[in-house]
């Protein structure tokens, strides 16, 4: 591993998933990463996008909890079975990092359409086309159509979910589900244990989702392990 900044704290801020509380995020920028490495980081909590890596360190608040799914026990519900019938006809491969146009118009639609939010080229290519440690994505074509991306990063023991991101005119799809479902599928073929979801924050409605995929094992910060939920 390269560190090219040393651990810092930022400042507190709104929290984007607890209205009422502030944020405080400890950063480092770090690059060269091996699966070893990344491994370890993730099962400490860390979260990362390109060479910023990141952990809350937010005063009187512990709610952004990482979790993971148990790759070689999970078996989808039934709802999310129906959600496989339904996307039966899309095709998933899964690759290195491949930048495309087209990948781009789907990040500035998805960010618009899911957050109102801008994005630019230099952003994009900065977060998920620089990568730091062993990285590959998802892609997800209908009628050979390109309509969503997922972003991963690969340890030794798991693959962890970056951000996914797809065309929103085929969010009637579900595909964020699907997507879950096709790399949990893909990190147990590779013989890994755990398919790392980012955080959970309870609170937070949008977060839900998260919930759903078990069994799982969520981080306690305080004792500093995993425990099955």
């Amino acid at each position: 591993m390269i560190l090219h900044r040393e651990l810092d704290i930022g400042e507190l801020s709104l929290c984007p998933y607890l209205p009422d509380r502030k944020k405080r995020i400890r950063y480092f920028l770090a690059s060269e990463l091996d699966e070893s490495e990344i491994s370890f980081l993730l099962a400490k909590g860390w979260r990362k996008f390109g060479i910023y890596f990141f952990q809350p360190s937010c005063p009187d608040c512990s709610e952004c909890v990482p979790v993971r799914v148990i790759s070689d026990e999970f078996k989808p519900s039934k709802s999310q079975r129906r959600n496989l019938k339904k996307n039966r006809h899309i095709d998933v491969v899964f690759g290195p990092l491949k930048f495309s146009d087209r990948a781009f118009e789907i990040y500035k639609d998805h960010s618009n359409q899911r957050f109102s939010q801008e994005c630019n080229l230099e952003e994009f290519i900065t977060s998920f086309f620089s990568p730091s440690a062993p990285s590959l994505q998802s892609e997800y074509y209908l009628d050979g159509e390109l309509i969503g991306l997922g972003f991963l990063d690969k340890g030794k023991d798991c693959l962890s979910s970056v951000y996914f991101i797809y065309d929103t005119k085929f969010s009637y799809l579900g595909l964020g589900t699907f997507s879950i479902l096709r790399e949990i599928e893909q990190t147990r073929s590779l013989g890994l244990k755990y398919y790392c979801l980012g955080y959970y924050v309870q609170e937070c409605q949008r977060m839900a989702y998260k919930d759903n995929f078990r069994p799982k094992e969520h981080y306690n910060w305080l004792e500093d392990k995993w425990e099955v939920t």
